[in-house]
């Protein structure tokens, strides 16, 4: 992949992430309504709060892995494997552009359940 479209692609994924990240900020937690207490019957908020930490911790993930992305185009690697340096195929990379892995070598991956 050549080096500007994976600085687009890198730039583009960043920003999505950012923006998500504002957004989740902006709504803050439920928990400080005045009229629910966090577990009362029928209160979502405790939920909704448990989920977007969820997806806050998500998202710094995929911001980090963005990063290290990042660092590898600096250092002349993106596009390759960080397990075995097997070159990542650009149909990859156009999909998921933080990508470390092949295909193969993340299904055979262990999954965190």
């Amino acid at each position: 992949m050549e080096e500007t479209r994976a600085k687009e692609l890198l730039t583009r994924e960043r920003q999505q992430i950012e923006a998500e990240l504002a957004a989740l900020s902006r709504e803050g937690p439920e928990e400080g309504d005045e009229r629910l207490e966090p577990g009362d019957m029928n209160s979502e908020g405790l939920y909704q709060d448990e989920l977007d930490a969820g997806r806050y911790q998500d998202l710094n993930d995929r911001l980090a892995a963005v990063e290290r992305a990042e660092e590898r185009l600096a250092a002349g690697t993106y596009g390759l494997s960080t397990l075995s340096g097997e070159r990542i195929p650009d149909e990859r990379l156009e999909a998921q552009p933080a990508a470390e892995l092949t295909v193969a070598e993340e299904e055979r991956r262990p999954r965190a359940e």
